[in-house]
């Protein structure tokens, strides 16, 4: 979930060349709704979002018992605050802006592969 409808469009065709069944929404609390409803393995989460952001967001979805299972990602130009933050809030995993589309795929598919809550004790900001 991005602000930026150039930066969904990204994140959206490169993940459906791949095959995943990609469901975009414009901030944090369409975040929450489309969740809620479509029930996906990984959301992708900006950091800074109107209404609602990205951090915030993945706190939400990380303390609700119908969606604590769901990897995120946060996909942003992060600070160091934001990647500690993050980690505190239940965050998998982290992409810094700009990024490779390659790498946007393997850390998916990495989320993907790990079962339900692992991995939030570490936080990968190597890309951050």
């Amino acid at each position: 979930m991005d602000d930026s409808a150039v930066i969904r469009q990204l994140i959206r065709v490169n993940l459906e060349l791949e095959g995943y069944e990609v469901v975009t929404a414009a901030d944090g609390a369409e975040c929450l709704e489309v969740v809620h409803t479509v029930r996906p393995d990984v959301v992708t989460l900006d950091v800074v979002m109107p209404r609602l952001d990205g951090l915030r967001t993945a706190a939400r979805l990380a303390s609700d018992p119908r969606t604590r299972d769901v990897r995120i990602a946060i996909v942003s130009a992060c600070t160091q605050a934001d990647l500690e933050r993050g980690q505190s809030v239940g965050v998998d995993g982290y992409l810094g802006k700009p990024f490779e589309p390659a790498d946007l795929i393997e850390l998916v598919r990495r989320l993907i592969e790990q079962p339900p809550g692992a991995g939030r004790e570490s936080v990968d900001a190597e890309s951050a």
